[in-house]
């Protein structure tokens, strides 16, 4: 459990910056945020403890550095959300939806609202290059992980650190808030800490939080302890791809069999769950990944499997050359009418190609349309932040 001593010494302040280093406008920002989910408050600890020791040891970053709380009023009542799943509400749809007005239908319209005028608020006072972290943790044990859109930039900063990564929850979920983030250009990375409740898992955001300043150049290894906090994180490189996730209606009687851990194998029909009075199996071989152990939520499980170097270097080449260009020539895919990054294809071509070319491209996201396929493309120029 996580412990008073690691708990900090204040409350949690009433305010979506609880602290910020601006230094320079054209120099890079980072913006870590702690709490998206209220019972997730792990990435707020870890944060604090990164703050303490800048504010002891007088650290001042050659850039910008903020740190927000996402979910305030969930994390005073210790649960996940209130009304909706906050991260599952960035959509631009959602965002035009937003009252100019105090008046709110929920929760957290409110704690949306605040967010992202805070976050546009930061971007419109930066020039620079902008990389956003979300620190969250699971229901299950879990050796730390990280989540990123299968973009370029994205890539390139994971790479860095030695942890797993996972590409495509863009393609499952509606609504996060990185792959919102994603969609103006800006890197986006999700860490996935450990369990709730396990005081580890405050101790590898911490480790995170140093080590991305570090890697991106707010911060010389000189400044915290690199030695030991590199050390927390020496856990395994190497990227996996999500191959399928199991969702949950909302009448659903969801319970997870025991036992099972982040990126443990499973087998094709091997029991998984109970779902009222169905047996839930999993469909394919693989690894599973984020088992559901709590009672919010609307993912099961997804299954995870490991991505060759091979494929993840001709897919960087392949990009780097612009050769998505290409498929646009092919019959039957034309170029989205109103968005620059997506493609059309009709559903024979979609199954003739398969998800996997499009994914070796950067076409990422998959929507169905009628008798067609818009595939989204995740890598793309920097953008204002609407």
């Amino acid at each position: 459990m996580i412990s008073e001593v690691t708990k900090p010494k204040t409350e949690i302040i009433n305010k979506r910056i609880f602290y910020n280093q601006s230094n320079s406008k054209e120099g890079i920002t980072l913006i870590c945020i702690g709490g998206i989910h209220g019972n997730e408050p792990a990435g707020i600890y870890g944060m604090q403890k990164v703050i303490s020791d800048m504010i002891v040891n007088d650290i001042t970053c050659k850039g910008n550095f903020y740190a927000l709380i996402g979910n305030m009023n969930a994390l005073k009542h210790h649960v996940r959300y209130q009304d909706f799943d906050l991260n599952r509400l960035w959509t631009k749809e959602e965002i035009l939806s937003l009252s100019d007005d105090d008046y709110y239908e929920f929760e957290e319209q409110r704690e949306q609202k605040e967010l992202y005028t805070t976050i546009k608020s930061i971007c419109e006072n930066h020039t620079g290059n902008f990389v956003f972290v979300d620190l969250h943790t699971t229901s299950s044990p879990t050796v730390p992980f990280m989540t990123i859109s299968d973009s370029l930039n994205n890539r390139n900063i994971a790479k860095k650190f030695n942890v797993p990564i996972v590409l495509g929850i863009e393609e499952y979920l509606d609504g996060p808030l990185l792959s919102y983030i994603n969609e103006f250009g800006h890197v986006s990375i999700g860490f996935e800490a450990g369990q709730h409740d396990d005081e580890k898992s405050v101790h590898y955001c911490e480790a995170f939080i140093w080590l991305m300043m570090e890697k991106i150049g707010l911060v010389s290894k000189s400044d915290f302890d690199y030695k030991e906090l590199n050390k927390r994180l020496q856990i395994e490189r190497g990227f996996y791809e999500i191959i399928y996730r199991h969702s949950l209606s909302d009448s659903n009687q969801f319970k997870m069999k025991p036992g099972y851990e982040n990126f443990n194998h499973v087998f094709k029909h091997q029991l998984l769950a109970n779902d009222g009075i169905s047996k839930v199996t999993s469909p394919f071989n693989g690894l599973i990944f984020m088992p559901l152990y709590q009672k919010q939520g609307e993912d099961g499980f997804f299954i995870v499997k490991r991505l060759s170097k091979f494929w993840l270097v001709l897919s960087s080449v392949l990009r780097s050359l612009k050769f998505h260009q290409f498929l646009r020539l092919l019959p039957g895919i034309s170029k989205h009418p109103d968005n620059p990054y997506g493609l059309i294809a009709n559903r024979k071509i979609a199954l003739f190609l398969t998800t996997k070319i499009f994914h070796l491209f950067g076409y990422r996201k998959k929507v169905i349309v009628g008798d067609k396929v818009h595939f989204i493309k995740r890598d793309r120029k920097v953008s204002p932040f609407l």
